[in-house]
């Protein structure tokens, strides 16, 4: 259940990890932000929705580990390396989301978390599955297999309406917590559901205010790689107590075993690590902890007011030019959608003159993802390129 819409970002019970302090000296603000990432010299960067923007820093800690791992072989310091890297990045993804770092697990994607916790719930046949009609395919392939496997109905409604569609037959609520076509919000009527509320929240995570205890829902699936400006391949879940001790573990491994020495007799991770991927690189790790490191200390507050705010800022622009662009209707997120006649053509042509959007598959949208990285720069280069 969704508590409130959370506006105020605070953090619980959450610290900067000694090792990510010793690993990552240099200190950013805001405004020196924008010089971490390299892509920004020659692009208007505006796709973090699809993949964040890579900073060199990152770039250059999973290059060290590699080569750390070439020089001295990968042994018993290594994995115990993976353990502090996996703990460290563990807190970093605690403390954006706004929780305990017990209540997070690791994951490598937003669906892959989803897919933890649909694969964990005891549906019956005559039971539903309530989504919204504008859901990613990431999730949506996961319902269908809900359907498909324990025989559930799934029923799409429009975002706004999906807390008055819940009904007694209604086991679970799986939508957006910001949309990926639009950058509207799920309503914050879902804090009176009963149902449990699982939220996709690739564009939530790193991107706006997060607080778990004040959203409320049970369970919120990020990425790692789009606004946290970590690598493919990482992401966070997290898991309240409540659902926790509802959900089933089919996928067990060395990772989510408390002591994997006990064999078939191996329990659980009594908090959220029983949800945790398999296996993670420590490159990968180290990478998104670079990532996350440079964003805290840019200030979560201030990377997040400072996005929003440039959103707005291009909403408006496209807005009071006219001439068919004006954006569809969004919430206080960092997206913007807006129309165009051949959507995949244009997003091309864009790449051609250095400015970088995305198409939503199926309509005729482009979408501007729009950091705190970013500047009022990159929203001129794109209007003007759109020939407003």
């Amino acid at each position: 259940m969704l508590a409130a819409q959370a506006g105020s970002g605070v953090q619980i019970g959450c610290c900067v990890s000694p090792l990510l302090t010793r690993i990552f000296s240099p200190i950013v603000d805001l405004t020196g932000l924008r010089a971490e990432f390299p892509v920004l010299e020659r692009l208007a960067y505006l796709n973090a929705g699809t993949d964040g923007p890579l900073p060199a820093r990152a770039v250059q800690a999973a290059a060290e580990e590699l080569a750390r791992e070439l020089r001295e072989g990968r042994a018993g310091s290594h994995f115990q390396r993976r353990k502090e890297l996996t703990d460290a990045l563990r807190d970093a993804y605690a403390l954006a989301l706004g929780c305990p770092a017990g209540d997070v697990a690791l994951t490598t994607s937003t669906s892959e978390g989803m897919a933890q916790v649909i694969a964990g719930m005891a549906f019956e046949p005559g039971q539903e599955i309530l989504t919204s009609d504008e859901e990613h395919p990431g999730l949506l392939g996961l319902l269908a297999g809900a359907r498909d496997i324990h025989g559930v109905q799934v029923r799409m409604v429009p975002l706004a309406e999906i807390a008055q569609a819940v009904g007694p037959r209604t086991a679970l609520v799986a939508c957006s917590h910001v949309s990926w076509m639009t950058g509207s919000l799920a309503p914050a009527e879902l804090a009176d559901v009963q149902a449990p509320v699982l939220l996709d929240g690739a564009q939530g995570l790193g991107a706006v205010p997060l607080d778990m205890a004040a959203l409320g829902c049970d369970a919120y699936a990020g990425a790692g790689q789009k606004w946290m400006c970590g690598p493919d391949g990482t992401g966070a879940l997290y898991v309240s107590p409540a659902l926790r001790e509802r959900l089933a573990v089919p996928r067990r491994g060395y990772a989510n075993l408390a002591d994997p020495g006990e064999g078939l007799e191996a329990p659980l991770h009594e908090d959220a690590r029983r949800f945790d991927t398999p296996s993670l690189a420590a490159e990968a790790t180290v990478c998104s902890l670079a990532g996350a490191q440079i964003l805290q200390e840019a200030g979560w507050g201030a990377v997040h007011e400072r996005a929003r705010a440039l959103a707005e800022t291009l909403a408006g622009m496209l807005a009071e030019h006219g001439h068919g662009r004006a954006p569809l209707p969004r919430g206080p997120s960092t997206l913007v959608s807006f129309p165009s006649e051949d959507a995949e053509a244009e997003r091309e042509r864009l790449s051609g003159l250095g400015v970088v959007v995305r198409n939503i598959p199926g309509r005729p949208w482009l979408r501007a993802s729009v950091g705190a990285w970013n500047d009022e720069r990159d929203l001129e280069r794109l209007v003007q390129a759109l020939g407003c």
